[in-house]
C-alpha cells in the first residue's frame, strides 16, 4: 500500500498553506470567537475558490469528488492554521445529503456548499451530542434523530467550549426533509467523514504546535543556555514528533480505505482519529509546559492552538469510543 502523497497533492497542500499564512488566521479566529463572522466568511469563500469544499461533493453537483485523501490533505492545512468554522461539519453535511439518494434535496444544497455560498452544520442527535457546531452562524443546520432528517429552523443559546471559536448550540424545531432507514445509513457515513476530517485537522494542529514549541525552545534561554539543549526538553519534543509521525500513515490509510469503500474503513478512521487527536493533545501539553506562563495568555496566538487541540480531542468521537471501535472484533 502506498502512503506517500503525489506531487499534485503536495502542491495543493503548499498552496493552501501559503494562502492561509497570508490570511492572518489568528485574527480571523479571534473575530469568529467574538461573533464577528465576516472575516471568517471571506476566508471561507477563498477556500471554496481553491476547491476545498468541492472535494467532498460529487461532480453531478458541481463538485470534484468525493476525494477523501485530498480532503485529508486539505484539512491538515486547515488544522495547521486553526481555521475557525464548521469545516468538518459542512463536509459531513454534504456527505449526508449525497448518501440519502434524494436528488432533489441534494441538488438544493450541494452546489451551494461546493461554491462556498452555504456554510452548513450537522447534528446527529443523541444524549451525548445534542449540539450543532456554529448553529448560530450556519446557513443550514441538518439534524438527524433516528430515521428522521430535518433542517433546523432555530437554535438555542451558544454553549461554552474550551475553544472560544467553537460555538455549539442546540438546534430547535425544523422541517422534515427525509425519513427511513436510508437516513440512519447516511448519518453513519457522515459521522465517519466528520471523524476523518477532524483527525486531519488535529494532525495539522499538532504539527503547528510542535513547530512553534521547537522554535521557542531554540530561543528561550535559562541558566545561560537555550532550553532546547536540556535533555528533558529534547525528550518531550521527540515524543511529540514520534506521536505525530505515527498518526500520519494511519490518517492516510483511513482516507484510502474510505476512498475504496472498504467495509472496515470505520475502524481505520477510529484508529486515525484517536492517534491524531491524542498526538495533538500531547503536543498541546508539551507546548504549554515549555512556554511556561506565556502559554496561558490570551494575547499569545499559541493559546488558540492549545484550546482547539483540547476541543478536537472529543469532537466526533471521544478517545475511549474510538479505541473501542478500532479494537472491536
Amino acid at each position: 500500500m502506498r502512503f506517500l502523497l503525489d506531487a499534485e497533492q503536495r502542491d495543493f497542500a503548499r498552496s493552501l498553506d501559503a494562502m492561509l499564512t497570508a490570511a492572518a488566521t489568528p485574527d480571523v479566529v479571534r473575530s469568529w470567537a467574538a461573533g464577528d463572522t465576516e472575516p471568517g466568511r471571506a476566508l471561507w469563500s477563498r477556500l471554496a475558490e481553491a476547491g476545498l469544499f468541492a472535494l467532498g461533493i460529487p461532480e453531478r453537483y458541481d463538485g470534484l469528488g468525493p476525494l477523501p485523501v485530498e480532503l485529508a490533505v486539505a484539512f491538515v492545512e486547515l488544522g495547521r492554521h486553526a481555521v475557525p468554522g464548521p469545516l468538518a461539519e459542512t463536509i459531513a453535511a454534504a456527505a449526508l445529503l449525497d448518501r440519502l439518494g434524494d436528488a432533489t434535496t441534494a441538488a438544493a444544497w450541494l452546489p451551494g456548499i461546493a461554491a462556498g455560498k452555504v456554510v452548513a452544520s450537522v447534528c446527529l442527535l443523541s444524549p451525548d451530542s445534542p449540539y450543532a457546531l456554529d448553529a448560530d452562524t450556519a446557513d443550514a443546520v441538518f439534524v438527524v434523530e433516528g430515521h428522521i432528517l430535518r433542517r433546523a429552523e432555530a437554535h438555542g443559546p451558544v454553549q461554552h467550549s474550551l475553544d472560544p471559536s467553537r460555538r455549539p448550540a442546540r438546534p430547535l424545531g425544523g422541517t422534515v426533509l427525509a425519513q427511513g432507514p436510508a437516513v440512519a445509513a447516511a448519518a453513519a457515513h457522515a459521522a465517519e467523514v466528520a471523524a476523518l476530517t477532524t483527525a486531519a485537522q488535529a494532525l495539522g494542529l499538532g504539527r503547528a504546535l510542535l513547530d512553534r514549541t521547537v522554535e521557542h525552545a531554540r530561543q528561550r534561554r535559562q541558566f545561560g543556555v537555550t532550553i532546547g539543549s536540556f535533555q528533558a526538553v529534547k525528550h518531550r519534543l521527540a515524543d511529540s514528533l514520534i506521536a505525530l509521525e505515527f498518526a500520519q500513515p494511519l490518517l492516510h490509510a483511513a482516507a484510502l480505505a474510505m476512498e475504496r469503500g472498504d467495509a472496515g474503513c470505520g475502524r481505520e478512521i477510529a484508529a486515525a482519529k484517536v492517534s491524531a487527536c491524542e498526538a495533538a493533545y500531547a503536543a498541546a501539553r508539551t507546548a504549554l509546559q515549555l512556554h511556561g506562563a506565556l502559554g496561558y495568555t490570551e494575547e499569545l496566538d499559541l493559546s488558540l492552538w492549545i484550546r482547539k487541540a483540547h476541543a478536537l480531542r472529543t469532537s466526533w468521537g471521544t478517545p475511549s469510543a474510538c479505541r473501542a471501535r478500532a479494537l472491536a472484533p
